[in-house]
């Protein structure tokens, strides 16, 4: 049970829990569609154990929580985190969710036996939701550990299709609910190739000041900024100037990390996160004053000491150092600043006049603050300017708006940034873990499907490209995981569209 808090005493054991919450799903993968639902609740402790997790949840009883954690879970599970986390994960998950009906629970084929899964259904946006628990062995069934994930549509649920008038207008009632019950602050776009059929934006981008959010309002995208990164990556390598089997170590001198290191990662590695290096979000960054990170270079001491923790192409491991590194690369062929050349290559070539990696200590019009709700607070909210980098970079943190990340797929998919076939390239999952060159990339039951999300404290967006059928979906938003529901009910919905 590991998802973003409400109180925030520990900043480094937030960001331990945002990787965890991020990684891909057991309960949802887009490719698989061999599962069975059956809408009985088991019988015995085991159903015992899972009604009370769906009632602890919908409780918002923070003594109920304490309870349900000492009694019914595993010490060790406990102790995985401060009770005060703990507790604040169900909360932030209610408001989020509103509460949640058991629907059935999910066996799949192959069976995982370690695990047992739970459908729901929320009730703010009628999503199908998951419970990924697993139980220790005692005659007790105490909880050993459970996740809170998003799942495909039960398999005993017929949903009718619908015209692409009414997905639209649907998706219209669901945001005016979600910023009615302000579980929604942010904008959204939903375009079908140039056309743009659908612009809403609702909350407020400066709270302090009661500055309502609007469609052009500058959002920070987190690792959204990836798939800038990525793409200027596929530029050069069309212009020759580099290769994705090249070792970084003719990009990335010994300052960085030992050639030793650097002589074993190529740039194919860091653009698909099969590096084996980490975050350099780690303790430097908690202990240090974020003013310091403006610049590529300024982020040398965060990366000094790390190492792959296993041999470079094995497996998949999101990194954030990797992608760093690539802003690194950028420079060292370039001979310029990673931010300049950005700004040139992708942003003014698809028009994006309202996309940088602004600093957050200069007066940028226009731009929203995020936010994460902290119930110990007189305010309800707390700010998130003293938690993340005063610049954005290679790695994520700049800001956009959903009309510019609109003008940058269509960038794409015309052929304004990287030819077609290079498409290909970026679009490719390399290591069957639904990523390609700095983008997600899924099959589902619209088709391909590729962009990327991001999420901090105060941060959430997501870009979907519908390669096959034409949409386009942006949304951003300045509240903990306010975007990423949001995106998911309009995915569902357009799985419907006829």
């Amino acid at each position: 049970m590991i998802r973003k808090n409400l109180i925030i005493p520990n900043l480094f054991v937030i960001l331990i829990l945002f990787a965890f919450i991020f990684q891909t799903s057991h309960a949802q993968s887009l490719g698989e569609q061999t599962y069975h639902d059956e809408s009985v609740m088991p019988g015995g402790k085991r159903g015992e154990r899972i009604q009370s997790l769906i009632n602890t949840l919908n409780s918002k009883d923070p003594a109920r929580i304490r309870r349900f954690m000492e009694e019914e879970c595993t010490e060790k599970f406990r102790k995985f985190a401060p009770m005060d986390e703990h507790i604040n994960v169900f909360l932030n998950i209610h408001r989020q969710w509103g509460g949640a009906d058991f629907h059935s629970i999910r066996t799949y084929v192959p069976e995982r036996k370690s695990e047992t899964v739970v459908i729901l259904k929320d009730r703010n946006f009628e999503s199908w939701r998951a419970f990924v628990i697993r139980f220790d062995k005692s005659e007790n069934l105490l909880i050993a550990r459970f996740q809170f994930n998003d799942a495909h549509t039960p398999s005993n649920v017929s949903e009718p299709e619908i015209s692409e008038k009414q997905f639209i207008q649907m998706t219209k009632d669901m945001i005016r609910q979600i910023c009615e019950r302000d579980v929604f602050s942010g904008s959204v776009l939903i375009a079908k190739g140039d056309e743009v059929l659908l612009t809403q934006a609702c909350g407020e981008a400066s709270k302090r000041f009661h500055v309502p959010n609007n469609i052009d309002t500058k959002f920070n995208l987190g690792s959204m900024n990836k798939m800038f990164t990525a793409t200027s990556i596929v530029q050069l390598a069309e212009k020759g100037v580099l290769s994705y089997e090249d070792p970084i170590s003719k990009y990335v001198d010994e300052s960085w990390l030992p050639k030793e290191i650097t002589s074993k990662i190529t740039i194919h590695h860091l653009l698909t996160h099969t590096s084996g290096l980490g975050s350099y979000f780690n303790k430097t960054y908690m202990d240090g004053a974020r003013a310091r990170f403006r610049n590529v270079d300024d982020f040398k001491p965060l990366v000094e000491g790390d190492k792959p923790t296993f041999e470079p192409g094995k497996r998949f491991r999101y990194s954030n150092t990797g992608m760093l590194l690539l802003g690194v690369v950028i420079e060292s062929v370039t001979g310029g600043s990673y931010f300049d050349y950005i700004r040139k290559n992708i942003y003014e070539a698809a028009g994006m006049k309202n996309s940088d990696s602004y600093e957050m200590d200069y007066p940028v019009e226009n731009l929203a603050i995020g936010y994460s709700p902290d119930l110990k607070s007189e305010y309800a909210w707390q700010n998130n300017l003293f938690k993340h980098v005063i610049k954005g970079g290679p790695a994520g943190g700049g800001f956009s708006t959903v009309g510019d990340l609109h003008k940058f797929a269509r960038a794409l998919l015309t052929g304004k940034l990287v030819s077609v076939d290079s498409l290909k390239i970026l679009w490719k999952d390399y290591v069957s873990a639904d990523y390609g060159y700095g983008f997600k990339v899924a099959e589902g039951p619209s088709g391909k499907v590729v962009g990327h999300g991001g999420g901090f404290p105060g941060i959430n967006g997501n870009l979907d490209v519908f390669v096959d059928t034409g949409y386009i979906v942006a949304v951003l938003s300045n509240y903990d995981r306010g975007a990423s529901p949001v995106a998911q009910k309009i995915s569902q919905l357009l799985a419907r569209v006829k």
